[in-house]
């Protein structure tokens, strides 16, 4: 020893002492898995096909006037002619929901001579809404086709993009819910054959983000946000959920 630099002596010294600090903690880490503490956090993932059953599409009639009573009047003169027009696409009265009527100030923006814009009124705005609620969505289709020519005819008219809807997503919800379910309880026995351990009991489970999107999206799997397509008839609804198994040796 006389012989070794002192420096060697004291490095093969730290050397045995992180050795065998590194023995306890990998020891104590043993015991913990031996305990079964351990777990495993999975994502379960389903979809299905559908389609929309019924459909929303909101029409309807917007005038101006001098003052308040011509305003109400020209609005009034003109539903009669949207009336038509929905009867002619085959609606029936049972199936509009007819919103108020509305009059309010026409303001609109001016310059003034100092370079100010300033807001001033000019005359009045009528408006009225109706939505059709049907599930005859090729009616729809037609109805929305055919509103452009009667706007082109003059009328004063403005409408939506028919809305597609789906009526039963809760049960469409539960029912991919269970499917998510198994689909992580398959990943986390996957993840546990490779580890050489078993799936133990669910220790606690959530619900992540639910999609209805048009067939043939994709889209991120996130426990987060989700989406409702509403412009499309065909969609594909999909369910992410997020499950922590215990794990056993």
């Amino acid at each position: 020893m006389s012989g070794t630099p002192r420096s060697i002596v004291i490095l093969g010294i730290l050397l045995a002492l992180g050795m065998s600090a590194a023995a306890y903690i990998f020891g104590s880490h043993a015991r913990h898995i031996g305990a079964g503490r351990q777990s495993i956090a999975v994502k379960g993932l389903a979809e299905k096909p559908l389609k929309a059953d019924y459909a929303e599409w909101t029409i309807g009639l917007r005038v101006s006037g001098e003052t308040f009573a011509d305003t109400l009047n020209a609005l009034r003169k003109q539903r009669p002619v949207l009336d038509a027009f929905l009867a002619q696409q085959g609606f029936d009265k049972s199936g509009l929901n007819s919103g108020n009527e509305s009059v309010t100030p026409n303001m609109v923006e001016e310059e003034t001579s100092s370079g100010r814009v300033h807001q001033v009124q000019k005359g009045f705005v009528a408006t009225q809404e109706l939505v059709a609620t049907t599930k005859d969505l090729a009616k729809v289709g037609a109805a929305h086709k055919a509103a452009l020519q009667l706007e082109a005819e003059g009328h004063p008219v403005y409408y939506a993009t028919p809305l597609y809807l789906v009526s039963n997503l809760e049960e469409i919800k539960m029912s991919l819910i269970g499917a998510a379910t198994q689909n992580a309880q398959k990943r986390a026995e996957e993840f546990a054959k490779v580890g050489g351990v078993k799936v133990g009991a669910m220790r606690s489970a959530s619900q992540g983000a639910f999609y209805i999107l048009p067939a043939g999206a994709s889209v991120d799997a996130s426990d987060y946000g989700g989406t409702y397509d509403k412009s499309t008839v065909d969609k594909t609804a999909r369910v992410v959920v997020t499950i922590d198994y215990a794990i056993e040796r």
